[in-house]
């Protein structure tokens, strides 16, 4: 599997038409399986390694339309860390208290501790995404200068997506590795698992009308995802765009650019105690 074919280049204008929805690289689906067992029980080694080396953390963002994937990822990919090293967290409408700070302020305070691995479902993209889809809601932030919908201009977008960068590279200088995955899911796929939620009880729970309001939206939103794929993939932490027609090829990719990203950072456990300490303890141990 090409993992290089997922990555939105930085520094180049991105199109969602040049990347599949459907696409599964030279996967089928039971091989997949087979993988992603491989993948879990890697990643369950690569955190404990990860977590014992303590000089970095990582922050996995998942950003998706609704219905894509994203807490199947979160259930499965991550079914086989340490509980005690990961932390999930989902970002939802803001609270009057974090409205009364700028918008990363609730981002920084769940950052991952180093050793830790953190993951956004949803995340400071939102502040690019939903507001840029629905300007009104940045109202609620009572910027100064910014009392009416119409002075979101060119200007203030370009701030963002700049303020959005230089959180992230101020993250990779001080150790923290950013892996950020776009679910891309078709309208089609979108619609069927919809339906899915109407027509399975055991689903009922999933589905709400605001999913068929911001479907209304979905052109808007297919724009809105890629002006942010455009400005926000950097060298330092670059979008990669996952194909999520195929629930089991999402979480295989994604499975395998985690361990990747792991593997390449030379981890190593702390030196241990000298074999003669050793010997001397287990002595003490085995005479009490």
């Amino acid at each position: 599997m090409k993992l290089s074919k997922l990555i939105a280049e930085p520094g180049t204008k991105i199109s969602l038409n040049d990347f599949k929805t459907d696409y599964t690289g030279d996967l089928n689906k039971e091989e997949a399986k087979e993988l992603l067992k491989k993948n879990i029980a890697e990643l369950s080694v690569l955190q404990d390694v990860f977590w014992a080396d303590n000089r970095y953390s990582l922050l996995i963002i998942l950003q998706a339309p609704d219905a894509a994937g994203k807490d199947g990822v979160v259930k499965h990919v991550m079914s086989g860390l340490n509980p005690q090293g990961c932390v999930v967290s989902s970002f939802k409408t803001p609270s009057s208290l974090e409205l009364d700070h700028n918008y990363l302020w609730r981002h920084y305070l769940a950052l991952p501790e180093r050793g830790q691995i953190g993951v956004f479902n949803r995340s400071h993209y939102e502040n690019v995404l939903v507001t840029k889809v629905h300007p009104q809601y940045i109202l609620n932030e009572r910027l100064p200068g910014y009392d009416s919908v119409e002075k979101f201009d060119k200007k203030f977008w370009e701030d963002r997506y700049e303020q959005i960068n230089n959180f992230e590279k101020g993250l990779r200088q001080n150790g923290t590795i950013v892996l950020k995955f776009f679910l891309h899911l078709s309208k089609d796929e979108q619609k069927k698992r919809l339906l899915e939620r109407i027509d399975r009880p055991e689903k009922n729970w999933k589905f709400s009308p605001a999913d068929l309001a911001e479907r209304a939206y979905w052109k808007e939103y297919q724009q809105a995802y890629e002006e942010m794929l455009t400005e926000t993939s950097t060298k330092f932490a670059p979008w990669y765009v996952i194909p999520a027609d195929h629930k089991w090829f999402t979480r295989i990719a994604i499975g395998e650019i985690i361990a990747e990203t792991l593997k390449n950072l030379d981890l190593h456990y702390p030196a241990a105690a000298s074999a003669e300490v050793l010997e001397k303890a287990k002595k003490q141990l085995e005479g009490e």
